[in-house]
């Protein structure tokens, strides 16, 4: 038995999932990704993190994985902050073969009580945006760390500068090109940065 969902944030980056777990690259119709849940990490630490809207009209790029059952429990604590969305399978479309997911596909919503939009109380981590962009570069290039921030609302949350000394607790390393990437486009976002405390 084996479950499927769809990530559209730090899901992407398969290093961040059970080894286990088998990845395909596609597409979403019917959601928007937004910077709108707002709540504390492990730590007690204020922060924003992503989730999903539906919309009409709307194509988000994203992952379908998929991953033995026993391990519901373990993502279920690690999405604590989101209800979980079943049923979307037929919204979803690789991108090689361009079928749809499974029909018990599900993803994860942020849950009434965080679904507001991050602040200075609660910023973005760029170690968490970094592990996010890191994914989307893994299966789509520059193109995709491109169409992740056009198709994502929020940037005028601002994002606490913590690549350095990282609070995100999946933070990973990346190369100095890819760094370089991501800040450039960021830029042109006019994106605000926080020192760290």
């Amino acid at each position: 038995m084996t479950i499927s969902y769809f990530g559209y944030g730090s899901l992407v980056n398969s290093a961040t999932l059970p080894e286990t777990a088998q990845v395909t690259p596609g597409r979403m119709d019917g959601w928007v990704r937004e910077w709108r849940i707002r709540g504390s990490n492990q730590t007690g630490r204020g922060v924003c993190s992503l989730s999903v809207a539906p919309e009409e009209d709307v194509r988000i790029r994203g992952v379908l994985a998929t991953e033995p059952k026993d391990g519901l429990t373990k993502l279920e604590q690690r999405e604590w902050k989101y209800d979980r969305i079943d049923g979307v399978g037929g919204a979803f479309r690789c991108d090689l073969e361009n079928r749809p997911g499974p029909e018990d596909m599900f993803l994860f919503r942020s849950k009434p009580e965080h679904n507001d939009w991050g602040d200075e109380d609660h910023p973005i981590l760029q170690s968490y945006l970094d592990c996010v962009l890191t994914g989307f570069h893994a299966f789509w290039g520059e193109e995709g760390i491109l169409h992740f921030l056009e198709t994502t609302r929020g940037w005028h949350v601002p994002i606490l500068a913590d690549r350095d000394e990282p609070v995100y607790p999946r933070a990973i390393r990346m190369e100095a090109v890819l760094t370089e990437m991501i800040d450039d486009h960021l830029a042109g976002l006019k994106v605000r940065y926080l020192a760290p405390a």
